[in-house]
Parts: C-alpha cells; sequence; structure tokens
C-alpha cells in the first residue's frame, strides 16, 4: 500500500495566497481527479506533491518519509510526474524520448540496452505509437508529444502518476483512451493524479475528486457524491446539468452567472 499524504499547504507569491492550507490523503487505487478554474491552484498543487515545489508551510508524506528527504533518484523511481504542454526540444527518437522515462543513467547516444526492448515496446503501443517510434519527436503533433511524455512517464512503473492536465490536445478518442488508461492504473493499485478541465471524463474515470477555488479546497471525496451542479457551481461560477452515472456520466454547461 502506497500513501502520499499533504497537510495544509500554504504557497504564498506577492502576498497571496496561491494555496490556502490544501490537504488530501491519497492511496494506491486512487485516480483524484483535481479540478477548478484557471488560476484555481491546480498546477501548483500538482508541483507540491510531485516534490517540485517546496511550500511555505505544510508537509507532504510519501508513506512515512518526508518527500524532501528522500533522494532525487528515490524521488524519480517512485513517484512519475508530467507537467501542462510538454515540450521536448531535441530530435532525438519517440522511442528513445519514451525510455528516458526508465533511467537517468541512460546513455545519451548509441543504442537502447537490449533489456528494455520489451517495455518500451509496451509503453509505445499503449499509447498508439508503435508506428512512430523511429520518428523525432520534434516532428510530432502536439497530441502524440503528449501520448509520448505519457509513455515515458509510465515506462518506469512508478507507484504515483501525477499529471497536469494529460487530456489536453488530445482528439476525443485518444481523450477518452487516456482517462481510461489512468482509471486502469488505478485499478491496478497506483495512485494516480490528475488535473483535468474536462468534467465528463473526471466523472466517468475519476474515483476521487479534489475541486479547488483561488488556492482552497471546496470539495474532496468521492466522486459520484462530490462532483454535484453545486460544487460546479462554486467551482467555476457556471451552472452545469449531470445525467447518467459512472461511464455513463456526462455533465453539460448551462451558463455562467
Amino acid at each position: 500500500m502506497t500513501v502520499l499524504d499533504s497537510s495544509n499547504l500554504i504557497v504564498r507569491r506577492a502576498n497571496r495566497d496561491i494555496l490556502d492550507r490544501v490537504s488530501l490523503h491519497a492511496e494506491s487505487g486512487d485516480f483524484v481527479a483535481v479540478i477548478g478554474a484557471n488560476g484555481a491552484g491546480k498546477s501548483t498543487f500538482l508541483s507540491v506533491l510531485a516534490g517540485l515545489l517546496k511550500p511555505d508551510a505544510g508537509k507532504v508524506r510519501l508513506d512515512q518519509d518526508s518527500i524532501w528527504d528522500l533522494s532525487r533518484q528515490e524521488l524519480a523511481r517512485r513517484r512519475a510526474y508530467l507537467p501542462q504542454n510538454p515540450r521536448c526540444e531535441w530530435p532525438i527518437s519517440v522511442e528513445r524520448l519514451v525510455a528516458l522515462g526508465l533511467t537517468p543513467t541512460l546513455p545519451a547516444f548509441g543504442g537502447l540496452p537490449k533489456a528494455y526492448g520489451s517495455r518500451i515496446t509496451q509503453a509505445l503501443d499503449a499509447f498508439d505509437l508503435l508506428e512512430r517510434r523511429g520518428q523525432p519527436a520534434t516532428t510530432l503533433s502536439g497530441g502524440e508529444l503528449t501520448r509520448a511524455m505519457l509513455a515515458r512517464a509510465l515506462v518506469g512503473d512508478p507507484d504515483i502518476l501525477i499529471v497536469d492536465e494529460p487530456i489536453a490536445g488530445l482528439d476525443p478518442k485518444h481523450a477518452f483512451d487516456t482517462a481510461r488508461r489512468l482509471q486502469g492504473l488505478a485499478r491496478a493499485g497506483k495512485i494516480v493524479i490528475a488535473s483535468m478541465h474536462d468534467l465528463t471524463l473526471a466523472a466517468r474515470y475519476s474515483n476521487r475528486i479534489l475541486a479547488l477555488s483561488t488556492g482552497r479546497v471546496q470539495g474532496d471525496g468521492p466522486t459520484e457524491v462530490t462532483l454535484t451542479p453545486a460544487l460546479i457551481r462554486s467551482a467555476f461560477d457556471v451552472d452545469a446539468r449531470i445525467s447518467g452515472q459512472h461511464e455513463d456520466a456526462c455533465v453539460d454547461y448551462l451558463h455562467p452567472h
């Protein structure tokens, strides 16, 4: 059982609280959708959870250890993080880009170690990239690059996956495929924490909702009872209707206030 626990996180910039006493307890099997309007603090929160940004106050623990006490190598082995709008500046092959998720000690040049071959192939196949494996990553479309970065994040089989807007830029087929895959990873025992703007996908595939508004928690709990029209109105200032349940759920927006 893996546990990621954050308590009373505060991040302050220019006398403004970007995060104001935000807490989250997540365990193996949780797929937490972090929702909220632009500027709500979602990306900052994920950066803190990933150990990339130290808060002004509050704690983040991975199992019994402070995330700040873990070595960079141990942290990289236990959790994978994918930022919003990932970029690749080097014309390396898609295969090598994905392989970078296995270890920071891969050779910069030359062939990939044979032992990694099957894992890389599986990751490429899972994200519909086998035909792109030899293609320079800089020539991929935005959606293809997002899928390649997700494959890179998962090829090392981390305990925790933290992703910022993994659906952004994906066509409908790959958006649904990615949401299903994140759900499958959680069901297989991993912790998945993802910020999402698509509330229909959040309603269908996540089992936990954490809603932020201006840096504060507006809602936290099981998706089916937490994601309500009242919460959406509070977090996004729009009226919405939720129809269906579980994988048939659909969120329709009515009008802004």
